[in-house]
């Protein structure tokens, strides 16, 4: 909790803790109007998953560029440029007015999602390497934070707005402006380089002990971004709530548990440890899902929350045995293992999509609890193992 107490009192950090909080308060006011999407323009869960692939696409395809970019704009000002045309892009799907523009336009959120997350992460990391403190974790519970502010505020003003579109459009504005005016405290960072590291490179023997961390890392973020932008929909056709206003209950509740678990996972791992930090999450996750295959609205709601708080805590403790590898420097092990996992973010939804068009919707989830089983056998067995070698 020290670090969320150091972002509060400051808001130098405040400030750039927000733009992890807005990109997510966008896109938890999107997930609620998938359903909408998906019925007015006709669509089957195929065509869902594609149409979220193209946004996947548009990060993919962009990431390279964003190096180059932050490096030449300056990291700060390309992160206020990135969260403002991110907050405009993400009003297009609901102006969409046939397939093709909504695929357009999710190609378009994909590149200013992808590339403000790169330099929010790397305006975090550049603090924290001027200042010689930790905020990372804490910043990632403002991103979740940000899901439950869009998901919540979310449920309760779409009755008020006779078309979805306003209600994105007003969203946008206010995460614009409450940026311009937070801008100024991280604005004229730029990122320092260490040359000696930029010319270190790591083969991919190196990362075989980083395989199966990397794995883990995957299939859990694949659970987060699947449940992101289905659990509407679960809770629409499988569940079958009385009102669409409802469809968020799933996304909320998940985002709730999801922040409180990032601000008190430090906590738990000084405690425990991280081997049986994941294990418990895993376990939790699982039984979360179980909760969810009963398609009873009040015990589906509680089970995405304990998925939530299981999945809180895998993501930093993978992260932190990644940086204790041997034989590969921190930073290039860490890199490794979130890219697997948001690789895992990325496909997660998409694969859901075609197993529900080919099956049914309670298969995708019933796909995502075998491999979050398989995720805990494989932390129990082989991570265990690993300490053990290393005691």
């Amino acid at each position: 909790m020290g670090s969320l107490k150091l972002i509060l009192s400051d808001l130098r950090y405040f400030s750039i803790a927000w733009v992890f909080c807005s990109l997510n308060i966008m896109i938890g006011t999107w997930v609620l109007y998938i359903p909408y999407v998906k019925d007015k323009l006709g669509l089957n869960d195929a065509q869902i998953g594609i149409a979220l692939f193209c946004l996947a696409l548009g990060i993919l395809l962009f990431l390279p560029l964003v190096p180059y970019l932050t490096k030449k704009v300056g990291l700060g000002k390309y992160t206020l440029l990135g969260i403002v045309l991110f907050a405009v892009a993400f009003t297009g799907p609901l102006w969409a007015v046939n397939y093709t523009l909504l695929c357009a336009s999710l190609f378009l959120v994909g590149i200013f999602s992808g590339s403000t997350d790169v330099a929010m992460n790397a305006v975090v990391s550049q603090i924290e390497k001027e200042e010689g403190i930790n905020m990372m974790s804490s910043a990632h519970g403002f991103f979740s934070l940000g899901g439950v502010i869009g998901g919540s505020i979310g449920t309760f003003l779409m009755v008020f707005f006779s078309k979805p579109v306003y209600h994105m459009v007003v969203m946008a504005i206010l995460v614009i402006l409450l940026n311009l005016w937070l801008s100024k405290h991280y604005f004229n960072i730029i990122e320092t380089r260490d040359a000696t590291q930029e010319k270190r490179r790591s083969g991919i023997h190196k990362l075989r002990p980083l395989f199966v961390i990397a794995f883990i890392a995957f299939v859990i973020m694949s659970s987060e971004g699947a449940i992101e932008h289905w659990s509407a929909l679960y809770l629409v056709e499988v569940v079958k709530v009385s009102s669409d206003n409802l469809a968020g209950l799933g996304f909320i509740f998940f985002s709730v548990a999801m922040t409180i678990g990032r601000f008190f996972g430090d906590g738990i791992s000084a405690r425990i440890g991280s081997v049986k930090t994941i294990l418990m999450g895993c376990f939790l996750a699982c039984a979360g899902y179980l909760l969810i295959l009963y398609k009873e609205l009040a015990v589906a709601v509680i089970g995405f929350g304990i998925i939530g708080s299981g999945l809180s805590v895998i993501i930093p403790e993978l992260f932190r045995m990644a940086g204790k590898a041997k034989g590969i420097s921190a930073s290039a092990a860490i890199s490794f293992v979130s890219g697997m996992g948001f690789l895992g973010f990325l496909l997660g939804p998409i694969v859901l999509g075609f197993i529900s068009n080919a099956f049914s919707l309670v298969k995708s989830f019933l796909t995502l609890l075998g491999l979050t089983v398989l995720a805990l056998i494989v932390s129990f067995v082989k991570l265990r193992y690993e300490k053990l070698n290393r005691s």
